[in-house]
C-alpha cells in the first residue's frame, strides 16, 4: 500500500518549510510527495527545492481546483493524500492513514482540522462541522480539504465530472457529492488530526465570514436544491429549477 501526497500551493513561503519539516519526520514516510506550483511568485519553489524528495510539478490554471486535480492525475500510487502548504501534519498522519485502509474497506477518508496559530487549540469546531454536513449528505460524511485523502481508483471516476469552478463550489464539498455520486464511501476518523493556520480567518475576516458562507450556499444548492428548501416547502423560481452542475471552465 503506497501514498502519493499532493500539496497545492500558492505564495505559501511563510509556511511551506514547516509543512515539509513537519512530512519529513513522519513516522512512516509518504512514497511520494507532490508540490503543485500553482503561479508562485514569491520564494516558495526555492525552499521547496532545498527537500530532494520532493518533485514539483506547474499548474498554470488559478485557483485551487485545478492545482489539486493537476496533482492528483500526476500521483503514481492507489492511495492519494492531500494537505495544504500552511499545514503541520502531525507525526503519525501517514501512519494512520495506512492503518485505516488496512483495517477498513472505504474510497476516501477524512478527519478534523485544528488550528496550531489559535489561542484555543481544538477540533470541536471541525468535528461539528462534519457532524452538520452528515444529515445534507444522508448521512453519509463530507472531506475536509486540508485532511482529505482518496484512491485513486475513485478519483478515475469522478475526475471528468467534478466542478471546475472555484468561485461555485467549496472543492472538498464538491468531491465529495461526486464521490457518493459514483457510489463511493467516505470514511471519518476524529483520530486523524490535521493542524492547519488561522490566518484566513484572521487576516481577511470579511471573506471568511462572508464569502465561504455564501461559497457553501450556492456548493449546496447547485448539487441538492432541497438541501436548504425545507423538502419543497419554499418553491423555487422557473428558472431555477432546471438543475445545472456548475460550468466548467
Amino acid at each position: 500500500m503506497k501514498i502519493s501526497l499532493i500539496i497545492p500551493v500558492f505564495n505559501e513561503e511563510k509556511y511551506i518549510a514547516n509543512c515539509l519539516n513537519c512530512i519529513m519526520k513522519q513516522k512512516v514516510m509518504p512514497d511520494e510527495i507532490i508540490v503543485v506550483n500553482n503561479n508562485c511568485t514569491d520564494n516558495t519553489i526555492s525552499i521547496v527545492k532545498r527537500y530532494p524528495m520532493v518533485t514539483i510539478i506547474n499548474e498554470k490554471k488559478q485557483g485551487m481546483i485545478s492545482a489539486r486535480n493537476a496533482g492528483f492525475n500526476a500521483a503514481q500510487f492507489d492511495i492519494i493524500a492531500r494537505c495544504d502548504g500552511d499545514t503541520q501534519p502531525p507525526a503519525t498522519w501517514i501512519k494512520r492513514i495506512k492503518d485505516d485502509f488496512k483495517k477498513y474497506k472505504f474510497d476516501a477518508l477524512t478527519g478534523p482540522i485544528s488550528f496550531y496559530d489559535a489561542q484555543l487549540k481544538t477540533t470541536l469546531l471541525a468535528r461539528g462541522y462534519l457532524d452538520l454536513m452528515r444529515p445534507i449528505h444522508r448521512g453519509k460524511e463530507t472531506l475536509i480539504g486540508p485532511n482529505m485523502i482518496i484512491t485513486k481508483e475513485i478519483w478515475q471516476k469522478i475526475k471528468d465530472k467534478v466542478c471546475l469552478n472555484d468561485k461555485l463550489v467549496h472543492e472538498d464539498i464538491d468531491l465529495a457529492y461526486h464521490i457518493h455520486e459514483a457510489g463511493g464511501r467516505i470514511k471519518r476518523d476524529d483520530r486523524l488530526i490535521m493542524f492547519t493556520s488561522s490566518r484566513r480567518m484572521k487576516k481577511n475576516p470579511h471573506s471568511f465570514f462572508g464569502e465561504y458562507p455564501m461559497r457553501f450556499m450556492k456548493t449546496l444548492l447547485y448539487h441538492d436544491k432541497n438541501v436548504l428548501l425545507l423538502k419543497r416547502r419554499i418553491t423555487l423560481p422557473v428558472w431555477y429549477t432546471r438543475r445545472r452542475s456548475p460550468k466548467k471552465t
